[in-house]
């Protein structure tokens, strides 16, 4: 099957122990197949794996999606991105997030408000740079108005997790047209599973989810998008200690919107409705029968 430029994905990867080596091949392999980018989520060290990536590859986009601000001194960060855009030749991109407040809690993280230090991390970046030398495109991770209006002013774009493809014209819509005329990233990262068994697809995205919307921020945004039901029906699970009845209020209609499942070419269709609002949609692959590197392989075969 012959899948045009125009509409090929990116693709997330991550590098957890004992499956690194698999997956900077992947990488590789995926810049072969003509992927548009790849993009590192903080699981697992994203930095390093940029730097395998800068590497193994030699055309393809690449970058952070979240790198949380919390964790790494922004002057350290600052030369470790320069360094890995000057080896690749400037294919790479800084992708920057406040993260999630279990991760915050589990490390000890030392957090403000997220809005306010996401601006003095992205100026004390850019502070650093006589000294680490030229940075490359910094993108905000980001989720509500507040956060895009922000990517808008101090950054070079924006990368979305789980965002609704019902809302996000609406929020891409913040985005002047002449910042994204002049290369202003605009991307999502979208759980994706491939398997001609679709009720099976959407309940292994079901089990991704579930992380995600025990979070407030989440359901605050899933409730402005549209599903108020479906969020106001989990927040009576969690209150009422039903965590095992999380995943009935999640609509077939909510996960359609927020994530990517079924056959391939459900998978390829949905593919191309993200690209048609002008978003990059980012695939995070899992699979009903293996981990991440069967998944890989079946997105190989499903964009082959």
């Amino acid at each position: 099957m012959n899948t045009s430029a125009s509409s090929m994905p990116a693709i997330s990867l991550a590098a957890v122990p004992g499956r690194r080596r698999p997956v900077v091949e992947a990488a590789a392999e995926a810049e072969r197949r003509g992927f548009t980018g790849i993009y590192c989520p903080s699981l697992g060290d994203a930095m390093g794996l940029c730097l395998s990536i800068a590497h193994a590859t030699t055309t393809i986009p690449f970058g952070t999606s979240v790198q949380p601000i919390y964790l790494q001194h922004p002057v350290q960060l600052a030369s470790q991105a320069s360094y890995i855009n000057e080896i690749s030749e400037g294919r790479f991109r800084l992708g920057i997030g406040v993260s999630h407040g279990p991760v915050h809690k589990r490390l000890g993280a030392d957090v403000g408000r997220p809005l306010t230090d996401t601006r003095e991390y992205v100026a004390a970046l850019r502070a650093a740079e006589p000294s680490a030398g030229p940075l490359p495109p910094i993108t905000l991770a980001t989720l509500r108005d507040k956060m895009v209006d922000l990517s808008v002013e101090v950054a070079d774009g924006a990368v979305w997790a789980n965002s609704s493809l019902n809302d996000m014209g609406r929020s891409v819509a913040r985005i002047p047209q002449e910042r994204r005329d002049n290369g202003f990233f605009v991307g999502n990262m979208l759980p994706t599973v491939i398997d001609d068994d679709r009720e099976a697809a959407a309940n292994r995205n079901r089990a991704t989810l579930t992380g995600y919307v025990i979070l407030p921020n989440y359901r605050n945004y899933w409730k402005q998008a549209g599903y108020e039901e479906e969020m106001t029906g989990i927040e009576q699970a969690i209150a009422a200690g039903e965590k095992d009845k999380i995943t009935s209020f999640m609509s077939d209609k909510w996960l359609s919107s927020c994530t990517i499942y079924g056959s391939v070419n459900q998978v390829r269709d949905a593919v191309e409705a993200w690209w048609d609002l002008g978003v990059e949609p980012i695939l995070v692959p899992s699979s009903t029968s293996g981990g991440q590197l069967k998944a890989i392989d079946e997105m190989f075969s499903a964009f082959a």
